[in-house]
């Protein structure tokens, strides 16, 4: 058997996220079913991660096992499987890995971009949270700066969630204005359940002035989801980058 990875982006808007469920139409079930229909025969894809339904992956990669030895160098390979798959899904390109390499836990990083409106956009509707008023970006980026002084979050973490622990190492996060939008990046060496969009409506909270940056501070240190904000919406938050050692690569 020839692992792979699969690199491929899509928009989560019709999808109960990345991972096979039961009576929920999924990303992964998507995939699986068109690469076993294309390879002829059963293929099972691990993927980098969870995302929450109506979540979007500019970037998302998912590694199979299968006998042909050579899936990266068949030119029209990825064509034909773009064909088989729906408009929302698109795959980007295929590269043999290690044997041991996994696109789960060998990623070094990974960084997710929130998109905030601030008019009202019919074309962006699934793609942001629009947000009428005043937010203090100033503010937000200053809560932005002390998010790498810590490394548990259980206040953003998804109540009863399967983590085997609530560490993670922040390593870049800020807001940024482009055009209409207010856009939030932010880059961990990994993510909790619903953290991103914990993290982002109690920002919100802070760039409206209803909690000062004192208490976002003590709220993360309070290690404790029922202290932190509203989760923003799922349909603003991109997962658009994952990073991996070179040396995985076949």
């Amino acid at each position: 058997m020839t692992r792979y990875f699969i690199f491929f982006s899509f928009k989560g808007t019709s999808y109960h996220g990345w991972q096979i469920q039961p009576r929920s139409l999924t990303v992964q079930e998507i995939l699986d079913d068109k690469f076993s229909l294309l390879l002829g025969e059963k293929i099972r894809s691990t993927g980098a991660g969870r995302t929450d339904a109506g979540v979007h992956a500019a970037v998302f990669c998912a590694h199979i096992d299968c006998r042909a030895p050579d899936l990266d160098e068949r030119n029209n390979l990825i064509f034909r499987l773009n064909r088989l798959l729906p408009d929302d899904i698109a795959v980007k390109s295929i590269r043999k890995v290690l044997p041991e390499a996994n696109a789960r836990f060998s990623a070094v990083s990974r960084t997710y971009k929130y998109y905030i409106a601030r008019a009202k956009d019919p074309f962006d509707y699934d793609a942001t949270w629009f947000i009428y008023g005043e937010l203090d970006r100033e503010l937000m980026n200053k809560a932005s700066l002390i998010l790498p002084d810590y490394s548990d979050f259980t206040s953003f973490s998804r109540l009863h969630s399967d983590n085997k622990t609530n560490i993670c190492r922040i390593l870049r996060a800020g807001w940024e204005e482009e055009d209409h939008r207010l856009i939030f990046t932010i880059r961990a060496d990994r993510f909790l359940r619903n953290m991103v969009r914990a993290i982002v409506g109690t920002m919100i909270e802070l760039g409206k002035h209803k909690i000062t940056l004192k208490v976002f501070e003590e709220i993360i240190q309070a290690r404790n989801r029922s202290a932190a904000g509203t989760s923003a919406p799922a349909k603003g938050l991109f997962l658009t980058d994952i990073e991996y050692p070179a040396g995985l690569f076949a």
